[in-house]
């Protein structure tokens, strides 16, 4: 297996700014972890194998179309102040066409992370 190259230089990876809710308190700001670089891979396509109950329990209510697949990556150098990892319960800002466009970090499979686009755009 082959190591992925960096994201910081790839050309179709967009800046992103990666928050991470207070567990603590849920009524406070998150915590912004820090800048990074986020290259969307593709729709999320849920694995041949399973029913409509694993699809159910899954996508959890939300539009199938709203799961997409993306790497991310802190750009920080790892080891340093600020470097992070992105975890499920995340949340990615991007800004796509002068609007902020927020993604829920639902979950990592195979080495990508399947986000849901929150379908309501920010200025």
């Amino acid at each position: 297996m082959t190591t992925p190259h960096s994201l910081l230089d790839h050309a179709d990876a967009q800046d992103c700014t990666v928050y991470r809710p207070d567990d603590l308190d849920p009524d406070a700001d998150e915590l912004e972890l820090g800048d990074a670089r986020i290259l969307f891979t593709g729709a999320f396509v849920a694995p041949a194998d399973w029913d409509a109950l694993a699809r159910e329990d899954y996508f959890d209510g939300h539009e199938e179309e709203l799961f997409v697949t993306a790497r991310i990556e802190s750009e920080a150098v790892k080891g340093t102040q600020g470097y992070f990892v992105a975890e499920p319960g995340d949340y990615a800002a991007v800004v796509v066409d002068g609007e902020v466009q927020m993604y829920y970090v639902y979950d990592l499979a195979d080495g990508s992370y399947v986000l849901i686009r929150d379908d309501e755009t920010l200025e």
